[in-house]
């Protein structure tokens, strides 16, 4: 069954898939810096040289940062959606499947983490698609409700971080130096292991590097990833997901994108101005970000809806299969970039400038995309998404 087929008998729209491409774009633009350099600063520690690698760190700043991730997280919600739904069409029981499933998904970011990525996302996904499970029969108004209050959460919390680094940059300077100081060392040290160590070694300097991830990730990330979960399960529920023409589409590419990258331009051009995305100037950037980064995730959504309007044809089918199979192009985005960067690799790590790894991003990009797409022109699923799913049915179809 050819793809558009497939969508047909589904009942579903290639809004989605489209939009699920485009987040995959995004997501290896923004992880390639922290396959590049140490997570803290990324390409602050020695990538930005020309003015060609400023450019390119500002331009993913602006455009991607916290926005495809947001994108990532509100298609997560809306699948929750799409499984209910699936699950009442078949008259089988939801929450066993959809618990099987969240526990693969941790057993692959575990597995993630381990070959490939300190900043995997799935495990992230599993903990709190744990959580939405918990929403799932909540009307449409409540659960924008309670999405407003996680995000708001998570802007708060940002705020308050970059008002403390602040605070402790005026009143406490020697203290903060000493603290820069000591993680000066400790990423010196890891990028030593990363350049050249073998894979044991990288995969244990990957995992402490892990745990200060996501300390990070709990306090900024957590309440952020629900909130658009709780978006996307929304969206499903009040059908504008199925609808590209719905009035909000059009607000959001006329009114909210247009906001949401003003917040970002400022919020990039601050962190590049601090010299340090761990200041409290480079934070409060990065707050600046975060606030827009929803307005600007749905004026995206917003031009992705006018484009999947038209007729299903050519490149726009090229693209919508590549994101039928997300959790693959995933994956493989990150083996590519870890064998570029690790030291068991081509050991490029902390070697090249913010617009070469970009290059090289977009260009693992075009080559996982690519072969996502290729791969569901004879299959049903993408390899990892089959893989999935068997665990999630155990063997039923």
């Amino acid at each position: 069954m050819d793809y558009q087929t497939q969508n047909e008998a589904m009942g579903r729209h290639i809004f989605p898939d489209l939009v699920r491409a485009f987040a995959l774009l995004g997501i290896v633009l923004v992880n390639v810096a922290y396959f590049a350099f140490p997570g803290e600063i990324t390409y602050f520690y020695g990538g930005l040289n020309s003015e060609a690698d400023v450019a390119a760190s500002f331009t993913v700043d602006a455009l991607f940062l916290f926005k495809s991730y947001t994108l990532f997280s509100f298609m997560f919600g809306a699948g929750l959606a799409y499984q209910m739904m699936s699950a009442e069409r078949r008259g089988v029981a939801f929450a066993p499947r959809y618990f099987r499933r969240m526990l693969g998904l941790l057993i692959l970011g575990i597995l993630h983490v381990t070959v490939a990525f300190i900043g995997d996302i799935l495990i992230v996904y599993a903990v709190i698609g744990s959580v939405l499970f918990l929403f799932r029969n909540r009307s449409v108004k409540s659960l924008i409700r309670w999405a407003v209050g996680f995000l708001i959460l998570q802007i708060v919390i940002s705020l308050l971080m970059s008002t403390g680094l602040t605070m402790g940059e005026m009143y406490a300077p020697e203290e903060m130096n000493a603290v820069a100081s000591e993680m000066r060392k400790v990423m010196d040290a890891s990028t030593v292991v990363f350049q050249n160590g073998n894979f044991s070694e990288i995969v244990a300097q990957r995992w402490d590097s892990w745990t200060g991830y996501i300390v990070f990730a709990g306090l900024v990330q957590f309440s952020g990833v629900l909130s658009f979960f709780l978006f996307g399960l929304a969206a499903v529920r009040s059908g504008i997901m199925q609808t590209p023409d719905a009035t909000i589409w059009a607000r959001s590419r006329r009114v909210y994108l247009p906001v949401g990258l003003i917040l970002s331009v400022i919020g990039a051009y601050l962190i590049l101005r601090s010299g340090d995305p761990m200041s409290g100037m480079g934070a409060f950037g990065n707050s600046i970000i975060l606030i827009g980064a929803p307005l600007s995730s749905m004026g995206y959504m917003g031009w992705i809806a006018k484009w999947s309007s038209g007729p299903a044809t050519g490149f726009k089918i090229f693209a919508a299969r590549a994101g039928t199979a997300s959790l693959t192009t995933y994956l493989l985005q990150s083996l590519i970039l870890s064998f570029v960067f690790c030291g068991y690799g081509l050991g490029l790590y902390a070697q090249l400038g913010a617009a070469a790894c970009v290059a090289i991003a977009l260009a693992t990009a075009v080559v996982t995309l690519t072969f996502s797409s290729l791969w569901r022109t004879r299959f049903e699923r993408g390899p990892m998404e089959n893989l999935l799913r068997r665990w999630t049915y155990l063997g039923a179809r």
